[in-house]
């Protein structure tokens, strides 16, 4: 999915976008400049984190694509807190957090067997234990829709661009509002 708004990234650094935070610094070495990239913009995702210190109403669903040694795998796991800075963490070696075009709050990421695709949603107010279970079965069975995914779960993207002040594009005919959104 194509990025709407970014929330923080490691992967393909450039030297050009960081070199006014660092001009009071004189000449650098060649091979200390990424690592004074990597350490200021780790210390970004701190700040994310405290931007994003927010609760959403309900546990988060993390549904993952996996890329491992032998092949691709899909999975899940409740982020039980339901506070979007508990997703900010991973130990995948490049990672970028983003919103996509259909307001969806994601992560993509690599590491050395492959590429990972995260995509966080909150379950809607009201939804049974037995339809959850069943919606879950449907990650798990590989049969997952985009309609199965529209009536369980609620998109992040639209708590996330209300604190980072950004538009979304127009909603898509499938995407239907949640009932605790602010």
């Amino acid at each position: 999915m194509e990025p709407v708004f970014v929330i923080w990234s490691n992967e393909e650094l450039d030297w050009e976008k960081w070199k006014d935070a660092f001009a009071d610094c004189g000449p650098v070495p060649e091979d200390k400049l990424y690592e004074m990239m990597s350490e200021l913009n780790d210390q970004y995702l701190g700040d994310e984190r405290m931007n994003l210190d927010v609760n959403v109403g309900a546990p988060i669903l993390l549904i993952a694509d996996l890329g491992l040694w032998d092949g691709r795998h899909t999975g899940y796991r409740e982020i039980p807190s339901g506070n979007l800075r508990d997703c900010l963490y991973s130990e995948l070696d490049g990672v970028t957090w983003y919103v996509d075009r259909q307001g969806d709050f994601r992560m993509d990421g690599y590491h050395h067997d492959g590429h990972n695709h995260y995509l966080y949603r909150k379950f809607r107010p009201g939804i049974s234990d037995e339809a959850r279970e069943v919606f879950l079965e449907t990650i798990m069975g590989h049969t997952m829709n985009r309609d199965d995914l529209e009536r369980v779960t609620c998109r992040l993207g639209d708590d996330i661009a209300r604190i980072y002040g950004f538009q979304l594009p127009e909603t898509t005919k499938t995407h239907r509002r949640c009932g605790h959104e602010r």
